[in-house]
């Protein structure tokens, strides 16, 4: 197939020429029924805005362009096949999950998996077999699944359906996804890969493998992360092991009907660019994240951890483009450092944490800001830091399940104090976002050590969420 090819931007370019007379809905009309909102995005974006129609074929069921663009994309990324995503990655996960398993059929996974893995076993009924990540207690981190533990994790439950891995995980962090798809294949399991973080693996020179190339049966991979398309646009990736004709049925189960050909259209496009310009793109990405994690550590009281914390088993691999930088030396929280860049200096990072920042870099970035960032760190040190003295070394807690996600989810629950609920069962998510990975979830036990972790993220200004109660000083626990 040709990779210059784009064939629903195309598609759109040729309905445009045809000054097609509307009847249809968006109701905005190409923009004239919302001027303000024409004037914000521009009139070429609000005519690019329509409905599905034959010449711009339907993602639900694509027979030409739509059809045409998955499959230039299935050839890009090395799978048999490949479906627009325009839910988000979270439906790509949700999809994964749903079609590998059913209503009581174990997934083994780790525990510091996106929220979006979790809400799939609430909404599939499938059971989870947590595998321990582990923790880096100086960057107080959750790693990478070891070979040992998902091996183990495997002979300990042979009647599981698949095996969900995060690779890379939000921070860099990549397991040894080879050996692992050998392993659950020689067991007949199935490999879902969350590689949200990870679209430039297909295309980067010294990139760590990437799923569809370690021979993972699916994958779910965020273009707009590191890919260039558009916010919520993302594709899901399979092998020739997976019946895709079913998966399309199950990404109909929670996909919209009403498809974006915004976000279509940049899934075409990033494609195109990834295929032309991919090597070039990733290599300038690389050059500038090496330049500031070099920078950064000659600073002081800041680590911007690398491919040295490689050590051949939960740590496989290392995603270099990630810029995450260990705080706890400065004795403030990633959370902290993220407040003050943002408020005080204008620089909006991706997130911070109770320990870590992550800075997304690309090519897209110049130099200069770079630099900002760089002397931001400096003054931060200089102006704010303090004795690390009583801050939590950690960002993951090992659960305690008691029950199913499901069964804790729709059991009948009551509202209590959290304060008050240590020894209960939870009955919903407390997650700080980004990056999204659950502290507690629906049917996991209270301890002491997450109310005490609440208490202290919230204190620090994380973003907690997941609750009802949207303040979070009560939560939902099971009763009985």
């Amino acid at each position: 197939m040709d990779q210059r090819s784009a064939p629903i931007y195309e598609a759109l370019e040729r309905l445009r020429a045809e000054r097609i007379v509307h009847f249809d809905v968006p109701g905005h009309k190409g923009g004239r029924g919302n001027k303000e909102l024409t004037e914000f995005l521009g009139e070429k974006c609000l005519k690019a805005d329509v409905n599905s129609m034959k010449p711009l074929d339907n993602l639900n069921h694509p027979v030409s362009v739509i059809k045409d663009a998955q499959l230039l994309a299935a050839e890009a990324f090395g799978a048999h096949s490949c479906f627009f995503i325009v839910n988000g990655t979270t439906a790509a996960v949700q999809a994964m999950v749903m079609s590998a398993c059913k209503a009581g059929e174990k997934i083994l996974m780790p525990r510091n998996v996106h929220i979006s893995a979790i809400n799939a076993l609430i909404l599939s009924g499938a059971v989870p077999v947590y595998i321990d990540p582990g923790i880096d207690k100086r960057l107080g981190i959750a790693l990478g699944m070891s070979v040992d533990d998902v091996k183990r994790g495997i002979e300990e439950n042979p009647d599981a359906k698949a095996i969900l891995v995060n690779n890379p995980t939000y921070y860099g962090i990549c397991s040894n996804l080879k050996e692992i798809v050998q392993l659950a294949h020689n067991h007949n399991m199935l490999v879902l890969v969350d590689e949200a973080h990870g679209t430039h693996f297909y295309f980067g020179e010294n990139m760590p493998v990437s799923a569809m190339r370690a021979g993972a049966d699916m994958a779910s991979v965020s273009m707009h992360k590191t890919g260039g398309s558009l916010t919520q646009s993302s594709l899901l990736l399979c092998g020739e092991n997976v019946n895709s004709n079913y998966v399309r049925q199950i990404i109909g189960l929670t996909q919209t009907t009403s498809a974006s050909y915004l976000l279509l259209t940049s899934l075409d496009l990033a494609r195109k660019n990834l295929s032309l310009n991919g090597k070039e793109i990733i290599n300038r990405t690389v050059e500038l994240a090496e330049y500031a994690r070099k920078e950064i550590n000659s600073l002081g009281g800041y680590y911007a951890f690398s491919r040295e914390l490689v050590n051949n088993d939960n740590i496989y691999d290392f995603d270099v483009t990630k810029l995450s930088v260990n705080t706890r030396d400065t004795g403030l929280t990633g959370i902290e450092v993220y407040d003050i860049l943002r408020d005080e200096y204008g620089i909006q990072v991706e997130f911070g944490d109770l320990c870590n920042i992550l800075a997304i870099v690309s090519a897209g970035d110049r130099a200069m800001e770079i630099e900002r960032l760089i002397s931001a760190l400096y003054e931060i040190k200089r102006l704010y830091s303090r004795e690390p003295a009583g801050m939590l070394d950690y960002n993951y807690i090992n659960p305690h399940v008691v029950y199913t996600p499901q069964k804790a989810f729709y059991s009948s629950k009551k509202m209590m104090p959290l304060k008050c609920s240590k020894g209960e069962v939870s009955g919903e998510f407390v997650m700080a976002y980004p990056p999204g990975i659950p502290i507690l979830a629906p049917g996991e036990r209270i301890t002491e050590e997450i109310i005490d972790y609440i208490f202290y993220a919230k204190d620090k200004g994380s973003l907690l969420m997941g609750t009802q109660d949207m303040k979070l000083e009560n939560i939902l626990v099971v009763e009985g």
